[in-house]
């Protein structure tokens, strides 16, 4: 098992905050982000560890990891960045995005799942933004769920037509197997070659999200799998979300 964490954003909603250092280097009580999803990783034995930068770069010190660079970080999104490492894409695979806190747990479970494509959703997940201020619902990348199968996933809002539809929320974290692995690979780089114009919630391809890529995945009939998670998580988009965060994982 490998583990690649997306860390080249500019992380722009966090204002000064993020002037000189990146988001993943954010201090919570202690430690930045990024050296507590290591430590939560190499504590579930994944010690392979890959961040994809960017972003002020040089800010990335950390010893026992390999580190990717997304030169082209700009002018591309969450997609193209993840392909940075493609070729670290193969075997067992977990993707974090790396602006997301969470307890052990929670990374437990995900890492449980035997599905060739599965993704962390939370179902409670509307309880957090009311606490969140300047962070609306509408920004949450959302996973709509039937029957315990995952029927869309949009950046955008979802509407539930029927009763045994639930909408939850996409936590940035995606677990691959082998096969897995080899899917999301080849439909990227059929993608590659034939994709022009908008693509699903973006404008290009280039531009794409994890979310959308996902969708990709759904509408050529592939099953991905939804993981349930219980426990304290966060994402951490804004000022005010850090200070919750550190508030939530004092101890």
């Amino acid at each position: 098992m490998k583990a690649i964490i997306l860390a080249s954003g500019e992380g722009s909603r966090m204002g000064k905050l993020t002037q000189n250092i990146p988001k993943p280097l954010l201090n919570i009580n202690g430690k930045s982000i990024l050296e507590r999803e290591i430590s939560l990783l190499r504590k579930n034995g994944v010690n392979e560890i890959f961040v994809v930068m960017g972003y002020k770069k040089e800010k990335h010190v950390l010893k026992d990891i390999e580190y990717i660079n997304d030169e082209n970080f700009r002018e591309r999104d969450q997609l193209s960045s993840l392909m940075s490492a493609k070729k670290e894409i193969r075997g067992d695979v977990i993707i974090l995005f790396a602006d997301i806190v969470f307890e052990n747990i929670v990374l437990a479970k995900i890492l449980e799942s035997k599905s060739d494509i599965s993704i962390a959703v939370d179902m409670d997940w509307e309880k957090s933004y009311a606490t969140r201020t300047d962070n609306p619902k509408s920004l949450a990348d959302k996973v709509l769920i039937n029957q315990k199968k995952i029927i869309q996933v949009s950046a955008k809002d979802i509407s539930v037509d029927i009763k045994n539809e639930a909408i939850g929320e996409f936590l940035g974290i995606i677990k691959l197997s082998a096969n897995g692995s080899r899917i999301i690979i080849k439909k990227y780089e059929e993608l590659e070659k034939s994709c022009v114009g908008k693509f699903h919630d973006a404008d290009s391809f280039e531009k794409a999200k994890l979310v959308d890529i996902l969708q990709e995945l759904l509408d050529s009939k592939i099953e991905i799998s939804p993981i349930t998670i219980t426990g304290k998580w966060c994402e951490i988009d804004t000022p005010q979300d850090l200070e919750m965060a550190r508030k939530k994982f004092e101890d």
